[in-house]
């Protein structure tokens, strides 16, 4: 998994309306990147409803957000208009960007094995570097999780 203080590893996926957009299209500002396991799941859903409800306090400090799934863009443009996302979703289908950030692997759920996305989000400063991870993210309250730790790095 990426730690802080690494370079954030240079991706490129599409999002829910199908254009593209890249780590690179952030530089020069802080972005917020958080992986989630599915569109339109409880946990998924309550992690993004937060982020959505904070939304105006992150872009009042001129802090972008970013979710990235294994969801298709279809998907993704479903759950974004149903819970009025304002930010951007990006489909990671093939799982690559998971494996570069190191949040793609084997989980447990029931006694059953399967691979997926560890929910993880990382704080990239506006060099693109790393500069907090999260890591076994609990969804409820996260997106307030970020702002402190957004206040904390400040100091």
């Amino acid at each position: 998994m990426i730690k802080e203080k690494e370079k954030a590893p240079q991706f490129k996926l599409f999002d829910a309306e199908g254009n593209p957009h890249s780590l690179s299209d952030f530089e020069g500002k802080p972005l917020v990147l958080y992986f989630y396991p599915r569109d339109d799941t409880p946990g998924c859903t309550k992690e993004a409803c937060g982020f959505r409800d904070d939304y105006t306090l992150f872009r009042n400090k001129g802090i972008e957000i970013v979710g990235i799934s294994p969801d298709t863009t279809q998907s993704h443009n479903k759950f974004k208009h149903k819970y009025e996302l304002p930010f951007i979703l990006l489909s990671d289908e093939k799982h690559k960007v998971a494996k570069q950030y190191g949040v793609w692997g084997k989980k447990k759920m029931y006694g059953r094995e399967y691979d997926g996305i560890f929910r993880t989000t990382f704080i990239i400063d506006k060099n693109g570097v790393v500069t907090r991870v999260f890591k076994n993210v609990k969804p409820i309250n996260h997106s307030q999780e970020v702002i402190d730790a957004l206040e904390s790095l400040k100091k």
